[in-house]
């Protein structure tokens, strides 16, 4: 294993405690820390250390895709590592979004290189499933609730102008595209006023909380509309989202460990100043009911759990070392990158051991094929290829 030194993305939504808490820095940081990335992502590369200076991950895996990533990675994603592990933490709520799944983005690639406006949907070629787990209590927005729920909910606030989104709704799934297009296609003159009318009226409950929460932060934003279409989601710790391709999501606040598909692919549909492509959004999006988003982890062996979900690109295990379990034998592939949450662990991939604590990470090369063995006290989280 090798120490694995992670950027810090400064995103205006994120936490000033949250990691610098977990890595032991002064509280408050100096600027919002929104997410710390541990992958070789393009857009920024954790390091490793050669000849005591720092090295881009990303550099090395282009010079040696098979010692770090192995035949089998290789074979199906190429030389690049396919996910991306993360730490966010966020203060204030992020954007409504939705990814595509591999099909789309392709396509989507493809076509977005030769338009001639500038714009562009699809940065690279690779949808962007995500698994979000909770390190503490945290909100989320997650899939579409039972439309005539978000009917009832809507007709309460008493605006006559939702009238044609409350119909489109009553009618079922099948009505939930055309009130999603309502709301993001309202005529922009118009739509600071829907949004006052709505969280100006009379109306207690969890809706108007969120409706005028949603408001103070983002004022005028037809997305504060299309987020009560959605669940809303209260996380305790240990307990995930999964976020597959068209699943309309936002994360509102918190702090969790993200594993995701390493692309930038992202379709935004309101909460946000940057530009919503309604027609691409709506052809995205999967208009289908969430029966429940949540996700509960599942016992592998003694002190280890995971978080089945059906993707090839990414797997997430969490270790738990300490006196009931002194150690923990984990066999699986590589590359394989560990993240410590609390306390301080030993991990071992054969090849050598490094003892991480709080926010250190470290990663392990396919080459290093034994088993990872745990040791010490503490927690980590071990992101992996998923299986095929």
């Amino acid at each position: 294993m090798e120490l694995l030194y992670g950027p810090i993305r400064d995103y205006a939504w994120g936490s000033r405690s949250a990691i610098a808490e977990l890595q032991g820095r002064p509280v408050p940081s100096a600027g919002p820390e929104a997410e710390l990335w541990l992958g070789a992502h393009p857009g920024a590369p954790a390091m490793v250390d050669r000849g005591g200076n720092r090295v881009s991950l990303l550099d090395l895996l282009v010079a040696e895709p098979g010692h770090w990533l192995g035949e089998r990675v290789v074979g199906r994603f190429g030389t690049r590592l396919p996910f991306l592990l993360k730490v966010l933490a966020a203060d204030a709520p992020l954007s409504l979004q939705a990814h595509p799944d591999a099909e789309q983005a392709r396509a989507g690639h493809a076509a977005d290189a030769a338009r001639t406006d500038g714009r562009r949907n699809y940065v690279d070629p690779f949808h962007k499933p995500e698994l979000l787990v909770a390190l503490s209590p945290m909100e989320a927005l997650c899939g579409f609730r039972d439309p005539a729920v978000s009917a009832e909910a809507l007709a309460g606030f008493g605006v006559p102008a939702l009238a044609p989104v409350v119909d489109a709704l009553r009618t079922g799934p099948a009505g939930l595209r055309e009130g999603v297009r309502l709301l993001l296609t309202w005529p922009a003159a118009e739509r600071a006023g829907l949004v006052a009318a709505v969280v100006a009226a009379p109306v207690a409950g969890p809706d108007a909380e969120l409706a005028r929460a949603l408001a103070a932060a983002y004022p005028g934003d037809p997305g504060v509309l299309v987020a009560l279409l959605l669940h809303h989601v209260r996380l305790a710790p240990g307990e995930a989202i999964w976020m597959p391709a068209g699943n309309l999501h936002a994360y509102l606040r918190g702090t969790g460990v993200e594993i995701m598909a390493a692309s930038d692919n992202v379709l935004r549909g309101g909460l946000t100043p940057k530009h919503v492509d309604v027609d691409e959004l709506l052809r995205v999006l999967r208009f289908e009911v969430l029966d429940d988003p949540v996700v509960t982890a599942r016992p592998v062996a003694p002190g280890v759990v995971c978080w089945p979900v059906p993707i090839e690109d990414f797997a997430l295990h969490r270790v738990t070392v300490g006196a009931a379990t002194p150690s923990v034998r984990l066999p699986l592939p590589g590359p394989r990158v560990v993240l410590c949450r609390g306390g301080k662990v030993s991990v071992d991939d054969g090849a050598g051991a490094v003892i991480l604590g709080p926010g250190q990470a470290a990663i392990g090369t396919a080459a290093a094929a034994e088993p990872l063995v745990f040791a010490g006290e503490g927690e980590a989280y071990v992101a992996t290829c998923g299986a095929f």
